[in-house]
Formats: structure tokens, C-alpha cells, sequence
């Protein structure tokens, strides 16, 4: 299954830190965020990235396009490098920048579905994420919610307006979709909720990326703590 990343968005609900640079090109602990996205496609059952891109950022297009390859998954390739593993084989989709659901139905009319769709604005999404999508999917279409309730645990923001129901229960679109190769519409597809702090984390605000960095500091010391088992 291919990948779209929607990446042309401005970021202007990050104040400042948006007026200087392209959401998609902020940084998370040091890291942009869409080589943090791309390195997790990179890792899952992906077979091509496709970036798409728009007039509104035009140096994401051009951070992109310089690492623009025909060679995604090709051993061949060099990956001696994490960053250029990375944003290897991505092709850039040049969208006319009205939106969205606009750019993505753009983009949709020049790839093959079934087609996994994220945001740019995902910096702890991991490699497992992707697959379980994937794999809930099958050859249909997905959407991947998470519950409001964990957003606000978390301290992250929520977009109010695209909140919806499943079941009991009230929850966010966490910009992880797969779209399916039957005949339905966009946005007519089965709902998955998962509870995953990971799929939380949308960055459109500063508090945000505090956030997010504060989840990558507290895993990289789950990592690094050895298990010593049970002591006797």
C-alpha cells in the first residue's frame, strides 16, 4: 500500500514558532516533523510515499523535492544515513493549495487505492501505528480516531469543530486514514478507536510540541532503563 502525506499546511495556530516556519518543518526534539513521519513509513508495510505539497509551503516543497527519489524501498539505495533512510524514495504531489480535503481529493486522482493517508503534523507516530491501520483496513476504507478524554489527559489541543461520536464515546480524528478502493465516498468509512497517547499528539499549537517532546523524553527513558527482572 502506497502513502500520502499531507504536508502543505502553514501552521499558523503555532504563533510564533509557525510565523518562522512551515508546520510541516518545525521541529520536534530537534527533529522536523515530517522526517519524523517519514521515518515511521519508512519502518511500516509501506511500499511508496507520496508527499503532497502546496503553494502555502513552499520550502516543505522544495525540503522535499530535494530528497525527492523514484527509489522507495530499493535496497539498493543508500541508508547508511537515519535522516536520508528517512525521506528516501518520496515523490512530491504539487496540490493547488485550497485546502485539506481540497489538496487531498487532488491527490487522491493521481494514486492507487487502497492508500494510506496522514498528516505531517504526527511526530510520535511510530511504525506499529501505520500497520494496525493497515491491517484493520484491509482493502477498505479507515479512519483512526482516538478519544477527546486522552487529548485532555494529555494537555494537547482539540479541534472542537471535527469531533464526532463512536459509539458512547467522543473523539478526534487523529489524521491517520486509509482510503479504500471501493466506489464510496471520502469520509464514508469504518471508524477505528484506539487509546494510543501517540496518535493524540497533533501539533497545532505550541503547548503541543511540549507535549510531544515530553512523550519522547519519557520513552527514550523506558528505553534506556535496564529490566533487571525480580530481585529475590
Amino acid at each position: 500500500m502506497d502513502a500520502l502525506v499531507m504536508s502543505g499546511g502553514r501552521g499558523t495556530r503555532l504563533g510564533a514558532v509557525g510565523a518562522d516556519t512551515e508546520k510541516p518543518l518545525v521541529e520536534v526534539a530537534g527533529e522536523p516533523m515530517i522526517d519524523r513521519v517519514l521515518a515511521a513509513l519508512s519502518a511500516g508495510r509501506v511500499d511508496r510515499v507520496h508527499a503532497v505539497v502546496s503553494p502555502n509551503a513552499p520550502e516543505t516543497a522544495a525540503y522535499l523535492r530535494d530528497r525527492e527519489s523514484d527509489a522507495f524501498g530499493d535496497d539498493s539505495a543508500d541508508d547508511s544515513d537515519g535522516d536520508d533512510a528517512a525521506t528516501a524514495g518520496v515523490s512530491v504531489v504539487d496540490a493547488p493549495g485550497e485546502g485539506y480535503v481540497a489538496d487531498l481529493g487532488y491527490a487522491l486522482e493521481r494514486v492507487e487505492r487502497p492508500v494510506l493517508t496522514v498528516a505531517a503534523d504526527l511526530p510520535l507516530l511510530s511504525a506499529g501505528d501505520i500497520d494496525r491501520a493497515i491491517d484493520a483496513a484491509g482493502d477498505a476504507s479507515l479512519s483512526v480516531y482516538v478519544p477527546v478524554e486522552l487529548k485532555r489527559e494529555l494537555g494537547v489541543s482539540v479541534d472542537e469543530e471535527t469531533t464526532t461520536t463512536v459509539g458512547d464515546r467522543t473523539v478526534a480524528p487523529t489524521g491517520l486514514n486509509v482510503v479504500g478502493d471501493d466506489d464510496g465516498e471520502y469520509g464514508d468509512e469504518t471508524a477505528l478507536v484506539v487509546e494510543d497517547e501517540r496518535l493524540a499528539v497533533n501539533v497545532n499549537r505550541p503547548r503541543d510540541i511540549r507535549v510531544a517532546e515530553a512523550l519522547l523524553r519519557r520513552r527514550e527513558r523506558t528505553e534506556t532503563t535496564p529490566d533487571h527482572g525480580d530481585k529475590q
